[in-house]
């Protein structure tokens, strides 16, 4: 049988020509008043993924990374 992509992953994970993967941070959709300026503008930029963050990516994206 055929495996399946996880549409949630494929959703939340931008995948890059050099086999990198980067996700968005988390905590800026609301109670942003709360938050500082210099802690909102952190959130803007995203993450590149984790050595061992990324191997489990491969398993949910299946042809995507190589």
């Amino acid at each position: 049988m055929k495996q399946k992509t996880h549409s949630g992953t494929k959703k939340r994970v931008k995948i890059r020509n050099s086999g990198t993967a980067s996700v968005q941070k988390s905590c800026k959709r609301h109670l942003l008043s709360n938050k500082s300026k210099r802690q909102k503008k952190a959130f803007s930029a995203g993450y590149d993924v984790n050595v061992t963050r990324l191997q489990s990516i491969r398993r949910l994206l299946p042809g995507k990374l190589k």
